[in-house]
């Protein structure tokens, strides 16, 4: 009978063992660990028609999901378009976020925005355009005024070192459009003597426009021998006045960035050459020092994200081609 009550009562506490064991196990395997939510950044770009946008938002989103960014990418429809782009910034300001990435349209019009932005704590990342201020922490971009210069260089080698030219360039109050143009034509001033830029034309990158101040420029100057587009978008129009004109190989035109249409002439010798920028890594990188910025880390105050000269010599070249966008 003693025996029995032993077995029964190692019964029972084996059981109540089992039982509290197995309670523990339940409630643990349903612990839920909220995930931390995601920081997000706002990106306004100048445009979003040209491919070259298409390229650094590309590298934006990469970044983002590597680094878990709620990541928005706009901008307006033209290079012109600053109001448009200073009403996005408005709204993005507004949000709340925790950076703001923005290619400035107008790099002293975006000035008083910014400062509100500053004024909340939101830091703020320049790319592709900077900006006449000490409020972004970094600017991502090209550096222009000299790869506008190698530009010229080009020009120069295939005219003789004599001769007229013109710059057909997108805008006048942008850092890109003002570095490309005054790049190319210091470059010519200081090296090349025999050389006169005779007319420089703003077209805001649209292609019939350019197209327009192409035809009109070679009508003003017959004996103009070579012509620079300062973006994609002029370049589109430069091609297509040469083309249209029937003047391919009796001027030089040389442009900047990439694109199928810039390739294509390239190829087929109606272009000289073009200088590419690295557009996807422009991207990427800005979200990376948003991150970082978001982060408390050191980030660099400037990232210089290279660029090249590409003609038919190396347009398939590996080094290039990972640059190219069509």
């Amino acid at each position: 009978m003693k025996l029995n009550k032993k077995l029964i009562g190692i019964v029972l506490i084996s059981l109540l063992l089992s039982s509290c064991s197995t309670s523990t196990k339940h409630n643990v395997s349903e612990q839920v660990v909220e995930p931390l939510e995601k920081p997000y950044v706002a990106i306004i770009s100048k445009g979003w028609q040209h491919q070259f946008w298409q390229s650094v938002k590309m590298g934006a989103f990469k970044a983002a999901k590597e680094l878990n960014i709620e990541l928005t990418f706009e901008g307006p429809e033209g290079d012109f378009a600053v109001d448009k782009q200073l009403d996005m910034l408005a709204t993005a300001i507004d949000k709340k976020p925790a950076a703001i990435i923005i290619a400035a349209s107008d790099s002293k019009a975006v000035i008083p925005k910014l400062e509100e932005a500053q004024k909340l704590n939101i830091p703020i990342i320049a790319f592709d355009s900077g900006v006449d201020s000490n409020i972004p922490i970094t600017s991502v971009a090209t550096d222009n005024f000299n790869a506008a210069g190698l530009v010229a260089d080009k020009i120069a080698q295939a005219i003789g070192n004599a001769g007229e030219v013109g710059i057909l360039c997108h805008d006048n109050f942008s850092r890109t459009g003002i570095d490309r143009r005054d790049g190319f034509s210091k470059r010519m001033e200081e090296q090349y003597p025999n050389i006169t830029v005779v007319e420089v034309q703003y077209s805001g990158g649209d292609h019939d426009l350019s197209k327009k101040m192409v035809i009109e420029m070679m009508q003003n100057h017959p004996n103009i021998k070579a012509i620079f587009a300062t973006n994609e978008g002029t370049a589109i129009g430069l091609i297509q006045a040469v083309v249209s004109e029937a003047l391919p190989n009796k001027i030089v035109i040389a442009g900047f960035d990439s694109g199928k249409v810039q390739k294509d002439a390239i190829r087929t010798g109606v272009m000289l050459g073009a200088v590419t920028q690295n557009p996807y890594m422009i991207g990427y990188y800005a979200v990376v020092a948003a991150s970082k910025s978001i982060n408390g880390e050191e980030v660099s105050k400037s990232i210089d994200t290279g660029y090249e000269w590409y003609d038919a010599n190396n347009i398939d070249d590996e080094s290039i081609n990972k640059m190219l966008y069509d």
